[in-house]
């Protein structure tokens, strides 16, 4: 099945997500209010503005903003309504001036007025669960890295193991961080530690405290490389004992990194 993509954030190439592009499409046609559910970054707010896409978007912590705004709409997106204040209220005065409505809320989310509120309501699994998606957002993503980056380069870095963490928010943000570290030149990646390191600068103890920034990554680099602390350290000049005190000493990063 070819993937369709609504936009940056959704993609319709695994069944449960072509589902849920189904749902939409067919609320699209219906004057019914929708909730829909699901982790931070499966498409939740992309959803919402494919069925109501001219309807103005609201987050409902931005309490007295949407109620001002309700006075004089007849659509609305309101996303994440578990922020608000007071939902009770929101939705008496949707009801009493017939707006419609497309909201969206995290998964474990339940409210007795909103479940009456809302006549359709539907969730989108987490990118873990659709991984016909991952790959097809992957592609996408490495296509917009490319025309962001005005590079032309064959993505190199083919055995990441993908960020899902925030689905494909966090996804994308890995495909671009790699993309554009794939040919990074050493001027290139002192300046990013100048500039981490400049506003983070003023103890007493400050060489110390950011050692790591340079151990870590080459004792990363070299486990990957050589697979073996002996030829790691003695290709670093160090002895065995040297180099698995400075492993011991950056022992949480190390075991954050090493995959």
């Amino acid at each position: 099945m070819a993937a369709l993509v609504v936009d940056a954030s959704y993609i319709t190439a695994c069944p449960s997500s072509a589902q849920a592009f189904k749902t939409a499409t067919l609320l699209k046609s219906l004057n019914v209010n929708a909730l829909i559910t699901g982790e931070v970054g499966v498409g939740k707010r992309s959803l919402a503005h494919y069925i109501l896409p001219d309807a103005p978007i609201f987050d409902a912590s931005n309490y007295d903003e949407l109620l001002a705004a309700l006075e004089s709409i007849k659509s609305v997106i309101i996303t994440n309504i578990e922020n608000s204040p007071n939902i009770k209220k929101v939705l008496d005065a949707l009801s009493a001036k017939n707006i419609r409505v497309v909201a969206t809320a995290k998964s474990s989310y339940y409210n007795k007025d909103a479940d009456k509120f809302f006549s359709v309501k539907f969730e989108i699994p987490p990118l873990r669960e659709r991984p016909e998606d991952v790959d097809a957002l992957i592609e996408k993503f490495i296509k917009e890295a490319s025309l962001l980056f005005c590079s032309k380069d064959e993505f190199k870095v083919k055995s990441f193991k993908p960020d899902l963490s925030q689905n494909s928010n966090s996804l994308r943000r890995q495909v671009m961080i790699n993309y554009l570290l794939q040919d990074i030149q050493e001027d290139e990646i002192m300046e990013i530690v100048q500039n981490y390191l400049v506003e983070r600068l003023g103890s007493n103890n400050d060489y110390k405290k950011f050692l790591h920034l340079y151990e870590v990554p080459i004792i990363r680099a070299g486990l990957k490389r050589f697979r073996s602390q002996l030829q790691l350290a003695d290709k670093l000049g160090l002895n065995r004992n040297t180099l698995r005190k400075k492993m011991a000493d950056n022992i949480n990063y190390l075991e954050k990194g090493i995959k």
